[in-house]
């Protein structure tokens, strides 16, 4: 690792158990059942890969969200219903490569204006349907907080500047979309990752999760932090959906972005090192991520 990311560490705060002792999450009130934990929207997929809205929505339950909706494409809509039976499943219109539909998001605009966190982006390749979604919900005065991955991270790109949003938003980069987002090279990203998401954080008015080896997180307000935990099994297929399924869980039981995405990171990395104990630095699955997250949520709290 070069100098200037090991520097960068230096000018955040490290993630630590004694941090989340001092940034708990929002305490759940029992009496209220799952309508107290809030309610997650997950809305992405394909036909290539449908899975991916199954490993995010599942670790928005694990996280702790009381309640689940999944809007994925029609024709993989029954497959994933029995996948998650704890989740209402909408089918959305395919476009002719499997892929979600331009502008198919208008058919759920009352659900997404009803949830409690809003997550557009895993397993969609191709972002016309999930930019549309995003820049709609940017346009809106109130909402819920909204979670971006994956192919609709385009609607913040660099050549094609939006207005600060109006409503929370979280955005969940690796560096290969950094750089696209902001129009520089995957090299220069790696090499000046905390400069990059404070930089993106501050001009877009939103959190910036960018994943790597050590992922950063910045605020809008210049507020930045660290990850060294987790180890390199969690560079594996599906393992950002999960992530971005944490995050979406905890924005769901009223934690604030800054802190739902703080947590998010720390309880998924922690939980590759869990696995990693068990079975391996090497070879575990991202389906097998979120069923740590309950434990270790116990645990940090």
């Amino acid at each position: 690792m070069s100098r200037r990311p090991r520097a960068e560490r230096m000018a955040s705060a490290r993630i630590t158990p004694a941090l989340l002792r001092r940034l708990p999450l929002p305490p759940v009130d029992g009496e209220q059942g799952k309508e107290g934990r809030g309610c997650v929207l997950v809305v992405g997929g394909s036909e290539q890969i449908p899975g991916a809205v199954i490993l995010a929505a599942t670790a928005a339950l694990r996280a702790g969200a009381g309640k689940l909706q999944i809007a994925t494409g029609r024709r993989v809509a029954p497959w994933v219903a029995v996948a998650v039976p704890e989740a209402r499943v909408i089918g959305l219109a395919h476009g002719a490569g499997g892929e979600l539909a331009s502008r198919a998001c208008q058919a759920i605009r009352h659900e997404a204006a009803a949830c409690d966190a809003l997550l557009v982006g895993p397993g969609m390749m191709d972002a016309r349907a999930g930019v549309d979604l995003v820049r709609r919900c940017l346009r809106q005065a109130e909402g819920p907080p909204l979670i971006v991955d994956a192919a609709p991270l385009a609607a913040f790109a660099k050549t094609h500047p939006v207005a600060r949003p109006r409503r929370p938003a979280i955005l969940t980069p690796h560096a290969g979309e950094m750089a696209m987002l902001w129009g520089v090279s995957k090299e220069e990203v790696q090499a000046e990752p905390l400069r990059i998401a404070r930089q993106a954080a501050a001009r877009l008015g939103v959190v910036v999760v960018l994943k790597g080896a050590v992922t950063f997180i910045a605020g809008p307000d210049g507020t930045s932090f660290h990850n060294t935990a987790g180890n390199g099994g969690l560079g594996t297929s599906g393992s950002g959906d999960a992530l971005s399924g944490v995050i979406a869980g905890l924005c769901a039981r009223a934690a604030d972005p800054l802190r739902a995405a703080i947590w998010g990171v720390y309880l998924h990395a922690r939980a590759g090192d869990v696995l990693a104990r068990r079975m391996g630095h090497q070879g575990f699955l991202a389906r097998e991520i979120a069923p740590e997250i309950p434990p270790l949520m116990e645990q940090l709290s």
